[in-house]
């Protein structure tokens, strides 16, 4: 019999982290489509099943496809999130769409004397992300774990059958790798025997297969991920065969190109500058849609004149592609005699939706190195990607194999765009029919204990979102410290149950220093009871006392990618000067222009700046850095006091939210 466990993908976002920390604990997976037989499963000899989390609902009319039979080969079954509703509703249990969401990490209730929970303590934090909840258990299952009134788990020991609605592959169910372990061997009886093969060697075996004789252009960024590419081809093919290319697209940091040249040949990588930013300014590109059930193609403006940042990105990413094809042409290389090579890691494809990746993922954003151009050139096999099975701390672990220097393998990602996609573009404010509604319940939240005195439905929605004592929280905290919540007319991107969300901003503010533990924790409650929030923000200065109506125009225009700039120059010269360690810190524009009230008659004609610092291990889920814990309190009010200064600011702002349900970029 085979030792490997079959993952079984109904389209989670987290696909692939299952099966990197189930090769953690030295078992080999396989993932397989959900619709596998069960005849198939039981041939192959797999020693347990996962069936993975998803973003579609176990009732809808295009539930996914699987082999009941599945259940009866008596191979042990781990569910999760929409794996462990799916096993319920097969045994004749119920699931409902609830009026709470939850999006983000959360204290359960375990029952330790469950296999799947053995030796661990009865509260743990984990990561739940989802909408639809288990109704009534199956008779045959029993509650093996809870969050307040919501079932988190359920079990039968006897026929080894489970389900988890929470994650135990991310960092944010933080004993996750445990319960993992007891099902694969204390259930399942794995033996733990697999060992990787040399993954360096698997990657520069993959290139010389694929490249065979001929050339390779590799795009560098100068990130750890085109660094460590570019490194294997060299190793696999020889410099002679490897042609390096950073291509300047105009929405750099300040003086990237100049840094990503001298450190790359510092380690001996020669590597050529291309300034192409006209170019990417006035592209534009077409992609398909489907346009009232019917599929054509979308056709662009150019890129300087663009609001929406998937077009943004699909734009970006095929004048990637273009300008490599012009340079080769220049240098007289045929198509045919070269091979495009990418720094695609796992959750980029993932977010992307690519079939490489998952057959049922939603697309959350669409990475400029899985664009349709790019997909077209896949099919052709005129790309290769060595890293696509990799997530980025494994992508960091094979850069220190291969002897790149440290302060080019932790250096914070930078997505391939650039500051294109930090720069917050719409020329019109973004509200639904909800604004006033959402507004209004926000003003009910922060004002908790005040608003006991004026009972309205909103009390009613808070309370049955909360658990006992988050509604006390609230109560102490609300009484104590006043806050005024202010909702942005503008989107950003966001995950929650697994699907993309554009989703409302919502800004704190306060004449009272910040109280960040407390702040931090309205910044969890609040898109949990706001179901079209999914990012929440402390505004620096003075409370905000005029509501924001309306935004200043904004493209990506020179104004404001330098402001940008300047603002992303001292945010990281101020990380740089103290030494800190966070994983990531995008500083964002947004066209908002606050203290504004309606008989000053002002035009909103000045921009904000956010700060995100983020700390994760995986890059697909995280937290954001709390000041006086991850990073000190001083720095933070050193990069407001000093972006505050740049012409044209209203106000800077730090963004609170995890991952989910806000994804790490804002676009």
């Amino acid at each position: 019999m085979t030792h490997k466990v079959a993952l079984l993908d109904a389209g989670a976002q987290y696909g692939k982290v299952i099966d990197r920390r189930i090769r953690d604990l030295n078992v080999e997976t396989e993932m397989v489509p959900l619709d596998i037989t069960a005849t198939s499963l039981v041939e192959k000899g797999y020693r347990a099943i996962i069936i993975s989390g998803g973003p579609n609902s176990v009732y809808s009319s295009d539930a996914l496809i699987y082999d009941p039979n599945i259940f009866s080969i008596g191979i042990p079954i781990l569910g999760i999130c929409y794996g462990m509703q799916l096993v319920n509703l097969h045994f004749g249990g119920t699931v409902t769409k609830g009026d709470v969401r939850e999006d983000g990490q959360f204290t359960i209730d375990v029952d330790p004397d469950c296999l799947l929970f053995s030796g661990l303590s009865k509260q743990q934090n984990v990561l739940l992300t989802h909408g639809d909840s288990v109704d009534q258990v199956a008779n045959t299952f029993k509650v093996i774990a809870t969050s307040g009134d919501i079932v988190t788990a359920i079990g039968n020991d006897e026929k080894h059958l489970y389900g988890v609605q929470f994650h135990p592959e991310v960092d944010l169910t933080e004993k996750g790798s445990e319960i993992f372990r007891n099902f694969l061997f204390k259930i399942a009886k794995c033996p733990g025997n697999f060992t990787m093969i040399n993954r360096q060697q698997q990657c520069i075996d993959n290139i010389k297969q694929k490249v065979r004789d001929k050339k390779a252009l590799v795009l560098v960024s100068g990130g750890v991920d085109s660094a460590v590419c570019a490194a294997l081809l060299h190793k696999a093919l020889g410099s002679d065969r490897v042609i390096a290319l950073h291509i300047d697209n105009g929405f750099m940091r300040k003086n990237e190109s100049d840094d990503v040249k001298i450190s790359l040949r510092k380690i001996g990588l020669d590597i050529e500058i291309l300034h192409s930013a006209y170019h990417f300014y006035t592209s534009h590109t077409s992609y398909p849609i489907m346009l009232e059930g019917i599929p054509t193609r979308h056709i662009t403006d150019p890129l300087v004149n663009v609001y929406s940042p998937e077009e943004k990105r699909h734009i970006i990413g095929d004048t990637f592609v273009r300008v490599a094809n012009e340079y080769l042409k220049n240098l007289g290389i045929e198509p045919q005699d070269i091979v495009l090579a990418q720094g695609t890691l796992r959750p980029d494809l993932i977010e992307s939706a690519s079939k490489e990746a998952s057959s049922e993922a939603h697309v959350i954003k669409t990475h400029h190195n899985d664009t349709d151009l790019v997909r077209q050139l896949r099919l052709q096999n005129g790309i290769i990607e060595p890293l696509q099975d990799f997530h980025k701390d494994e992508v960091r672990a094979l850069g220190i194999e291969l002897g790149l220097p440290p302060h080019l393998i932790n250096r914070h990602p930078f997505p391939g765009p650039g500051l294109a996609i930090r720069v917050i573009c719409a020329d019109e404010r973004y509200v639904t029919n909800e604004f006033g509604e959402t507004c209004s319940l926000l003003q009910y939240i922060v004002d908790f204990a005040r608003a006991q005195q004026r009972p309205h439905a909103h009390l009613t929605r808070i309370s049955g979102s909360l658990s006992l004592s988050e509604q006390e929280f609230l109560l102490t905290f609300s009484a104590k410290h006043t806050i005024s919540a202010t909702l942005l007319p503008i989107k950003t991107v966001g995950v929650q149950g697994d699907r993309r969300s554009y989703s409302y901003v919502a800004g704190l503010s306060s004449d009272e220093p910040p109280v960040w533990e407390g702040l931090f924790k309205l910044a969890k409650l609040i898109p949990r009871i706001c179901h079209d929030v999914n990012r929440v923000v402390y505004v620096n200065g003075p409370a905000i006392v005029h509501p924001v109506h309306d935004i200043t125009p904004t493209t990506l225009s020179n104004i404001a990618l330098s402001t940008l700039r300047e603002a992303d120059e001292i945010v990281n010269s101020a990380l740089r000067d103290y030494g800190y360690k966070i994983s990531q810190a995008p500083v964002v524009l947004i066209p908002i222009h606050f203290d504004r009230g309606a008989a000053m008659k002002l035009p909103s004609t000045r921009r904000s700046i956010v700060f995100r610092p983020f700390v994760t291990n995986d890059f697909m889920t995280g937290v954001a850095a709390i000041p006086g814990k991850h990073i000190p309190e001083e720095v933070v009010f050193t990069i407001f006091k000093n972006v505050e200064k740049i012409p044209g600011i209203s106000r800077v702002l730090y963004d609170m939210t995890s991952k989910p349900p806000g994804t790490t970029e804002w676009e």
